[in-house]
């Protein structure tokens, strides 16, 4: 039998675990309004930082790559994190909203980078550091830069989950280069993108209740392997996202992903029991030097969009099927690329 002192450790045991388990939740946010963008050269013009800011989100979502540090120097890394927040345009954008972010391989601090960067510890409090996470959050405790957080009451409840395709990524397979790179897919068992901690974790996050789920991947989850970065090149691991949404009955998943420097939307046929859409928005201040998009099975239509671009999500909870409007956006806050989507399509 245990004594009054182990009661009272375990109980705080137990409490360290729930807190660290659920997602912080903000019930007095009704969420209508979410811009996002990824890869940010610092130390080049951000003149979209402005049209970003004159949308006037609720929600502002950084998906990766947010500086290019490219390094294992953290004074180096530290001191391009402090180029953008010398940044005027974005300060202004970063004050105007509730902002989340993830990271991505330049930003984690080595191209295509996974697991195997010896300086991931370190990277991540610079990462930390900068976007102001708190000292008490549970990404200052634990490996990896994912979190969850949930806003708006019941019945209009948005679930943003941020993961990390970085810290805890397997080696990926490596052979003659095609367009998109020299990557193929590879389903060695044991190989992971997102490692069992945050598998386990994100499979609690997919229970919380939500009706909408933006899934946060800094690459793109949905689209066919062309030798770039993506899902597709662990695909045990992207099947095993797809069964856990079904398993879940996770309704109202959406993703949203950045990395390639073009922008496209990207759609599975009912792989978790609905269609699952992948929204790509790249990059905020960078054009793609080929131009021209690797193949993709899945790609909704043919559009895609080749320069300074961020996202827009629209939330219409009107009626008894609210809509998910998505829209890339060009330097002026012009849609180049649409694409909505009924909450009552995303059900299982």
């Amino acid at each position: 039998m245990m004594n009054r002192s182990h009661c009272l450790a375990l109980l705080a045991t137990i409490a360290v675990c729930s807190a660290a388990v659920a997602a912080e939740t903000d019930s007095s946010t009704s969420v209508t309004r979410v811009v996002f963008g990824s890869c940010i050269k610092q130390d080049q013009p951000t003149p979209i930082f402005k049209a970003m800011a004159e949308e006037k989100p609720d929600l502002l979502i950084f998906t990766g790559d947010n500086i290019y540090a490219d390094t294992d120097d953290m004074t180096v890394m530290r001191t391009k994190y402090n180029t953008l927040a010398e940044n005027e345009s974005f300060g202004r954008l970063r004050q105007s909203a509730t902002v989340l972010a993830t990271w991505d391989d330049h930003d984690y601090g080595v191209n295509d980078g996974g697991a195997d960067f010896p300086k991931r510890d370190q990277s991540q409090k610079e990462f930390l550091d900068f976007w102001g996470v708190a000292p008490d959050s549970p990404r200052r405790s634990r490996s990896g830069v994912y979190d969850a957080r949930v806003f708006g009451p019941a019945g209009k409840r948005v679930q943003v989950i941020l993961l990390d395709t970085r810290y805890f990524r397997s080696p990926l397979k490596i052979g003659e280069r095609r367009v998109g790179g020299p990557y193929y897919p590879d389903s060695t068992a044991g190989k992971t993108m997102l490692g069992e901690d945050q598998w386990h974790w994100l499979e609690r996050q997919l229970q919380e209740p939500a009706e909408i789920r933006l899934i946060i991947s800094s690459i793109q989850f949905v689209p066919s392997d062309s030798g770039q970065e993506c899902w597709a090149n662990l695909p045990r691991e992207r099947q095993r996202m797809l069964n856990l949404i079904n398993t879940t009955k996770a309704n109202g998943v959406v993703f949203i992903s950045g990395d390639r420097h073009w922008s496209e939307v990207s759609r599975t046929n009912n792989s978790a029991g609905y269609p699952i859409y992948d929204i790509t928005c790249s990059s905020l201040n960078q054009l793609h030097s080929r131009g021209t998009p690797t193949a993709n099975d899945f790609r909704v239509g043919t559009q895609t969009y080749h320069r300074e671009n961020y996202g827009l999500l629209t939330i219409d909870w009107n009626g008894s099927n609210p809509v998910l409007a998505f829209s890339i956006r060009d330097l002026l806050g012009k849609p180049v690329i649409q694409q909505t989507i009924s909450l009552g399509d995303l059900t299982l």
